[in-house]
């Protein structure tokens, strides 16, 4: 630890304490306590409000979000089968113009083969968006993709087997949309 040095200067005693620092007492005192105070619960006020604040805007984001996807939402449905009824457009173009045929033709041939045609288009159109028919003839009968309407009398091959279709099944990209009407041997 260094010396301090003193010096006399007109009669005043100097202490040069350099090497030490200066300690400060009653550091504080000039504040009021109440000052304090109410300098610390100013500025929790105004973090609250900023709080607040926030809380606020983030409310009113949210439910802007809501709104927004609620009509995004609706538009989509209103909108779910534009795409599938303008590729079925031309199917009707085609049944409008058998109709216009069918009733000036004689022969049935012709009928007949338009008719196939605008069947194997249309069912080409469904077959390009995911619908696949459920032909489950000669199958094992299962509750979960099956409908039973209906047992017979059938062969000891066909026990628990299906016999005939009543009405076809179809699934969507495999989500099975229509379960097939089958009749059931026992």
């Amino acid at each position: 630890m260094e010396e301090n040095k003193c010096e006399e200067i007109d009669n005043e005693v100097v202490i040069d304490n350099a090497a030490e620092p200066e300690v400060v007492e009653n550091a504080g005192e000039d504040e009021n306590p109440e000052d304090d105070k109410d300098r610390q619960l100013t500025e929790l006020t105004e973090k609250l409000a900023e709080f607040q604040d926030r809380y606020l805007r983030l409310s009113a984001e949210f439910d802007n979000y809501r709104k927004r996807t609620i009509k995004e939402r609706y538009e989509l449905i209103k909108t779910a089968g534009e795409d599938i009824l303008s590729d079925l457009l031309p199917v009707i173009d085609d049944f409008d113009r058998a109709m216009s045929v069918m009733s000036s033709s004689d022969s049935i041939d012709a009928i007949i083969e338009g008719t196939n045609l605008i069947y194997n288009k249309f069912k080409s159109i469904l077959g390009n968006r995911g619908l696949t028919e459920i032909n489950p003839v000669g199958a094992d009968f299962n509750a979960d993709i099956h409908e039973a309407i209906a047992k017979i009398k059938g062969t000891e091959e066909q026990t628990g087997k299906i016999i005939d279709v009543t009405q076809k099944g179809y699934s969507l990209n495999d989500k099975i949309i229509r379960h097939p009407k089958v009749v059931i041997g026992e």
